[in-house]
């Protein structure tokens, strides 16, 4: 049968859109069904700051009365403001093994940000560069961790039957938790040792300022990255709100330079380990799973979520190691809460810098997540 495109309401009839990953995915072994709440909390605009900024359509496809693929669509006007590239989005692109429908959904998408002057398509991306970014390629065999994407093996090549061509790879990087090397502990010495200089944990009481504090530092160093958008102040407060559940206090933390915040570090516990086989379903007894697991079990793993110092001390001598020595202080936190592996990233293909400080410490990639582009109308 030919394929039927159903367009969805962000924040209205949810229900179907989030079925079909459960359709898409039922006989995958590493799929981790997320929280039905969670997608549904990130695809309302009266629940996710996103969308003050930004434009969003969701589509399903049906075959046969069944629901068989979807994709969203997406114009990120502070990408536009910051960028001026012209540049639209889609995500959530998960289908079953069938050409026509991915080709039709990207279609629809296509159609959807051609009609608002958008000339280049991108992603995916559900919904920013800042959530879940890129298609798995490469580590299908692995479960996702926490706020990483996961795909079927053969999505990739029915992106590139669509239209889509890759403009950029990410690294996923899987690292075991074990003491640093020793070039990291010589940097987190040097560091340690200057009077000025401490690491000090966030503090869940004061988490709002903590959060503001953090992207403060993030923003800056990362401005000058392929694609990056900031943060809004919303998007800071929704941040803050999210993390109250997750967050080890041991595993984030700052880096400042007399009583000032230089460089932060945000590594969260793996939510996926905990939620594996709630099947998206937050009742009371996966409630009372899910806060066992995570208070008093605690996951084994966790996902290093964001890293950046502040763009005016990486040219300067005296802090010259500071780098290495914060992830040496997330190694030595990391020993001592119990972890035993985490992911590193993602980082981008050609950000040697960072890839070869990474590679050095003995963390090997694991999965590569990449993006697609399509000039719109061609």
């Amino acid at each position: 049968m030919s394929v039927e495109i159903k367009q969805h309401q962000p924040g209205k009839d949810l229900k179907d859109f989030i079925r079909v990953a459960f359709e898409v995915y039922r006989d995958d072994p590493a799929w981790v069904p997320p929280l039905n709440m969670e997608i549904t909390d990130r695809l309302t605009p009266e629940k996710n700051p996103f969308f003050e900024h930004a434009e969003v359509a969701l589509f399903t496809a049906w075959k046969d009365g069944n629901p068989v693929g979807r994709i969203s669509a997406q114009i990120d006007h502070e990408h536009l403001r910051i960028h001026e590239d012209n540049v639209g989005f889609f995500g959530f692109f998960d289908t079953i093994d069938d050409q026509e429908v991915a080709s039709a959904l990207v279609a629809a998408a296509e159609k959807w940000l051609a009609a608002r002057g958008i000339t280049v398509m991108r992603g995916p991306l559900s919904l920013s560069i800042n959530e879940e970014t890129g298609m798995l390629v490469e580590g299908f065999e692995s479960p996702p961790t926490i706020m990483s994407p996961h795909h079927r093996w053969y999505q990739g090549a029915l992106a590139e039957g669509a239209g889509l061509q890759k403009v950029k790879d990410c690294y996923g990087w899987s690292y075991d938790v074990v003491p640093a090397p020793p070039r990291v502990q010589k940097a987190w010495d040097t560091i340690n040792s200057l009077p000025e200089v401490r690491f000090r944990s966030v503090r869940p009481r004061m988490l709002k300022k903590e959060v503001h504090d953090i992207l403060d530092v993030f923003n800056d160093a990362w401005q000058h990255n392929w694609g990056f958008v900031p943060a809004t102040d919303a998007e800071a407060k929704k941040m803050a709100a999210d993390l109250q559940l997750i967050l080890d206090k041991e595993l984030s933390f700052f880096a400042e330079i007399d009583g000032q915040p230089v460089a932060i570090c945000v590594c969260l516990p793996n939510l996926n380990e905990a939620i594996f086989d709630l099947n998206g379903k937050l009742s009371p007894v996966n409630i009372a799973k899910l806060l066992w697991r995570l208070k008093i079990r605690r996951p084994k793993s966790a996902r290093l979520m964001l890293l950046g110092i502040r763009t005016e001390f990486r040219g300067k001598k005296r802090y010259a190691p500071l780098a290495l020595a914060v992830i040496g202080e997330l190694v030595r936190r990391g020993l001592k809460q119990g972890y035993e592996w985490a992911e590193l990233g993602w980082t981008l293909e050609d950000n040697r810098l960072i890839n070869t400080a990474i590679q050095s410490m003995g963390a090997k990639i694991y999965k590569r997540y990449r993006l697609f582009e399509k000039p719109i109308g061609a």
